[in-house]
């Protein structure tokens, strides 16, 4: 009789499930974790008892999994046959006493007990009349929107029931092994707990009538899971063939309420939701106002972002790696990965090609939540509000344009980090990097190592052993032909924070011949790769033109009308992008807590090593990063600049004189005096002197003394700038101080109108020739005798090169001539006794003469160019004509009172010194008026273009890098950045304490 019963509960149960499949209409998308089993019946002629098997789909994500499940006591089961005793009678009584508590809590406590939860609820609740504004109208009325008399109604009678049950044996059992499988340890408590952590808060919200429907909504989708699992165990039997036609009436009516149920609770859902997103942004408004007179304090995920940020810089500056969390957003070129991205931050925020790349560059992107919904660049005050098209265009041309520039001459992806901030009601906080798409070949156009870095730049972001990989898969084209899988698999073997992504599925729906495709891909059958968790998108129809809420409704109708989810091949936790932020959001933050206080150790050993170290090498030093040097090392240059000020005008006279002599001495002798002194009196010799004094003071005099004076203005800065300055002075800004030297020199411009006013000075003060006294006149005697005593060293020096050494050197330091100096010095004896005959010889030789010295040398057998014999009569001269000049100079140095009578009735006349007279009282007038210039303008000038460079310098890190360099600096910059990790860490961690 019992095997009878039993038998008559399997069929009712088989005919449950079959008609499960008849139910009609479209299955919404839920956010509930879906827990597979099957059912067993004692009634089979097995004789051990099989387990059912633990699908791996109960690891998957879902964005509602943090929900806990309602504790149920389990039956007790036995496994296997007993032998049969003489108890049956109680068993029997014990079976249906169990049957009615079932039948009685699922029909009459159902709608019961969920009306008395939500009035407890309901009075435990605080009056909040006061506040009823913050709390949106939807909870207020949410009785009205589910008629629970209706549901209670709508569920079968006690005696249907009972005939429809299975047997609650095998459920128990199955039961059992589900909790064996949440159990402490397990895998399903593994996957279950990967989204529960963080979100304690949620916990008052999970109580009351929303937490009791979606229990209630789980154990009517178990039920069904389970009866169409023991249907399809079912092969052989006639009881398959026969239903009741009131049984399959009722399970359509309760599968019908069942479906309203779950719509009508999604849309509460999404109403709520929105409602919730509105408030929101009405609240952070508000204290973005300062309605509450407080300061905001910065979010969570933005103190991790700059936390990121700053270890950005310092592990590329100092080629280390950072392990704390980010989401990497790796695939195959194409696959989808930036409509992806897209979708999470709700805007078309990146640039977008048909096939061709164009993600060149990592680039950052942190969610957070605001009241509008911008995006702002890292370096950059301007924000992009994403509501409007034009700074949408804006914001994709920037982060295309900053690319661009990112990628060095000669490469087509760059390693640089672009940092991008979005924010906006809603948005899930984390933070995700998009990496370049992953090429299998290198086309035309590309730099040959364009394959080869985007695989070093992939594998640098994934070995972090905190990141999560969101590993995007093209589901339009073949699994096999996938490159990024065997990329992730790689790095992460065990798929331990690996989230895989088919995207593209309503194009694998239409192209691909076999479905089962589809669900192996999401049930990691067909990869090798291991994943956290499977996913399945649809980010819009190709068009690059869509907008997010276009594509929201697309994703939303595709898979309402999918086969792939009405054949259960799909779960409905699996799909949509919403679905897939959540479950990334959840993860991310999970790992941050996990990890982010060993990072904050670690940098806090590293600090105590690089203070150790900075104490033993520099114990006397202030810790001065390089920043804090520059602004020293700026404080000095001015200092310096500034000293040019004190300079005393004698000494800038003096220098200026000096120098401006040295560069026309040359030009005086050789073409002024040498040409004047050829004359045969005094009126030709003034008459010459005038000419070319005049000549020489419209073209070149006023640009050379110029020249001079910013040449010696450079000069006495330099010097300012290397004086070395004994104990205090610190070689570590040397190189910061030649750079700004030669760019202050380069940028300065003399003032053009100087050389005009300067000609004019100079021509009247040549024109001048009356000497006043003795004084003057013996000065100027002087200033001839110098002159002429240096050129003539310098001419003897010029023979002596030409003719080789005289017999004395050739003696005591055993050195001979060469053959050219043999005959140099022939030619110059010959040329000797010439002027020895006649001592006012012309400067030029005649050609005649010329012929003679020649003949004359080859009678002595020294064969003799004419050229050669010029070239040595112009050395030869000069060396006469100097001396006799200095001799000439002696005689006039008492012909000063000749010059007062202007030398009438006198042989002795002295028109030299009044030219040299002429030319030094130009040089003292020149001296005098270039340093007057100088101190009053080109030293402010100089000191204004320092200004200018320095700032410039301030504002340019490379260059501060370049120049500031050596072990102390690089310790400095490595104790300042440790320590704002550190610091930025520890606050970061302080404040996720208090979020928890």
């Amino acid at each position: 009789m019992w095997r009878g019963r039993a038998v008559a509960f399997c069929v009712g149960c088989q005919s449950l499930a079959n008609s499960s499949y008849g139910v009609k209409g479209k299955s919404p998308l839920q956010k509930l974790h879906l827990v597979s089993r099957s059912i067993h019946h004692p009634h089979y002629t097995s004789s051990k008892f099989q387990r059912p098997p633990l699908r791996t789909s109960i690891q998957q994500f879902s964005s509602l999994n943090r929900l806990p499940l309602r504790k149920t006591k389990l039956l007790s089961v036995k496994y296997g046959y007993l032998p049969h005793r003489n108890f049956w009678v109680a068993r029997l009584a014990s079976r249906l006493l169990k049957l009615r508590y079932l039948v009685l809590g699922s029909a009459v406590g159902g709608g019961y007990t969920a009306k008395k939860t939500y009035d407890q609820w309901k009075e435990m609740l605080p009056d909040l009349s006061d506040y009823k504004w913050i709390v949106p109208d939807i909870i207020w009325e949410l009785d009205e929107h589910i008629d629970f008399e209706k549901l209670s109604k709508a569920l079968p009678d006690a005696e249907d029931l009972a005939k429809l049950l299975p047997d609650f044996d095998k459920i128990g059992e199955s039961l059992s092994s589900l909790k064996g499988f949440f159990s402490p340890g397990s895998q399903g408590e593994t996957a279950f707990r990967a989204t529960d952590q963080g979100y304690e808060n949620d916990k008052q919200y999970k109580k009351g009538l929303l937490g009791e429907l979606i229990l209630l909504q789980q154990q009517i989708q178990q039920h069904e899971e389970e009866a169409r699992r023991a249907t399809g165990q079912y092969t052989t039997g006639s009881s398959q063939q026969t239903r009741k036609v009131s049984d399959k009436e009722k399970i359509d009516q309760l599968q019908e309420e069942l479906l309203h149920t779950q719509l009508k609770y999604q849309r509460i859902l999404e109403r709520l939701e929105k409602e919730n997103k509105e408030l929101r942004k009405l609240v952070l408004q508000k204290d973005d106002k300062g309605i509450h007179q407080r300061k905001l304090k910065k979010s969570l995920i933005d103190m991790y972002s700059e936390v990121l940020d700053i270890l950005s810089d310092y592990d590329a500056s100092y080629n280390t790696q950072d392990h704390l969390p980010r989401v990497v957003v790796v695939g195959d070129q194409s696959a989808g990965k930036t409509s992806v991205l897209e979708m999470i931050a709700q805007a078309r925020i990146f640039p977008r090609g048909s096939g061709e790349m164009m993600t060149r560059s990592p680039v950052k992107v942190t969610l957070s939540e605001g009241p509008h919904h911008v995006a702002l660049f890292k370096d950059s005050s301007r924000e992009f509000d994403l509501t409007k098209e034009e700074d949408l265009a804006a914001l994709r041309n920037e982060i295309e344009i900053r690319m661009r520039k990112s990628v060095k001459e000669g490469c087509t992806v760059s390693a640089e980090t672009i940092s991008l901030n979005v924010k906006g009601p809603g948005l899930q906080r984390m933070v995700l990097v998009d990496l370049p798409g992953v090429i299998s070949t290198v086309t035309s156009g590309m730099a040959p190592d364009t394959k080869d870095t985007i695989f070093s730049i992939s594998k640098a972001y994934m070995q972090n052993p905190n990141a999560i990989i969101l590993c995007i898969q093209d589901g339009s084209v073949d699994a096999e032909r996938s490159i990024v899988t065997d990329l992730v698999s790689q790095m992460d073997p065990h798929g331990k924070r690996t989230i895989f992504v088919l995207t593209k599925v309503d194009l694998a729906e239409k192209n691909v011949a076999s479905p089962n495709r589809i669900q192996q891909i999401i049930e990691g059958k067909l990869f090798p790769m291991k994943a956290l968790g499977y996913f399945a998108v649809v980010t819009g129809k190709g068009n690059s033109c869509e907008s997010i809420d276009s594509i929201k409704d697309y994703e939303e109708e595709f898979f309402q009308n999918s086969k792939l989810l009405k054949t259960c091949m799909l779960k409905a936790h699996q799909v949509t992008t919403r679905n897939l932020s959540l479950a990334v959001s959840d993860c991310f933050w999970k790992m941050v807590r996990e990890s982010v206080e060993q990072q904050a150790d670690a940098f806090k050993a590293t600090r105590f090593n690089l203070e150790t170290e900075w104490k033993n090498n520099y114990p006397r030093l202030r810790e001065l990063d390089r920043n804090e040097l520059f602004e020293k090392a700026k404080n000095e240059i001015l200092d310096e600049v500034i000293s040019l000020s004190q300079v005393t005008p004698k000494h800038w006279e003096e220098i200026l004189q000096k120098t401006l002599w040295e560069r026309v001495s040359t030009h005086v002798i050789e073409n002024i005096y040498l040409p004047a002194a050829q004359t045969t009196n005094s009126g030709t010799f003034n008459t010459t002197v005038d000419i070319k004094l005049k000549q020489w003071t419209d073209k070149q005099l006023p640009n050379k003394a110029v020249e001079v004076a910013w040449e010696t203005l450079q000069e006495e800065f330099s010097n300012f700038m290397t004086e070395k300055k004994g104990k205090e002075h610190d070689d570590i800004f040397d190189k910061l101080k030649q750079a700004v030297k030669e760019e202050s020199i380069k940028r300065h411009k003399w003032n053009e109108r100087a050389e005009d006013s300067l000609r004019v000075i100079q021509h009247n003060a040549l024109e001048d020739r009356s000497i006043s006294d003795k004084q003057q006149w013996d000065a100027a005697i002087h200033f001839m005798e110098d002159t002429l005593q240096n050129r003539l060293k310098d001419t003897e020096s010029v023979i002596e090169d030409m003719v080789g050494p005289d017999w004395k050197k050739r003696w005591l330091y055993w050195v001979g001539r060469t053959k050219e100096q043999n005959i140099r010095n022939e030619t110059k004896n010959e040329l000797e006794k010439m002027i020895k005959c006649n001592e006012d010889h012309a400067a030029y030789l005649a050609n005649d003469e010329v012929t003679t010295v020649r003949k004359n040398l080859e009678a002595k057998g020294v064969a003799v160019d004419p050229c050669l014999i010029k070239d040595t009569w112009h050395q030869v001269y000069r060396r006469h004509f100097l001396r006799t000049a200095l001799s000439h100079c002696n005689l006039c140095r008492r012909g000063f009172y000749y010059y007062q009578r202007h030398f009438v009735d006198s042989e002795l006349e002295c028109n030299d010194v009044v030219l040299f007279w002429r030319i030094q009282r130009m040089l003292a007038i020149t001296a005098n008026t270039l340093r007057q210039q100088l101190t009053n303008t080109e030293v402010r000038r100089l000191e204004k273009n320092v200004k200018e460079v320095l700032e410039d310098f301030a504002e340019d890190g490379d260059k501060k890098v370049k120049l500031l360099t050596g072990k102390r600096v690089q310790l400095a910059e490595d104790l300042k950045k440790v320590r704002e990790i550190q610091e930025k860490l520890e606050a970061f961690i302080e404040a996720l304490h208090q979020e928890k």
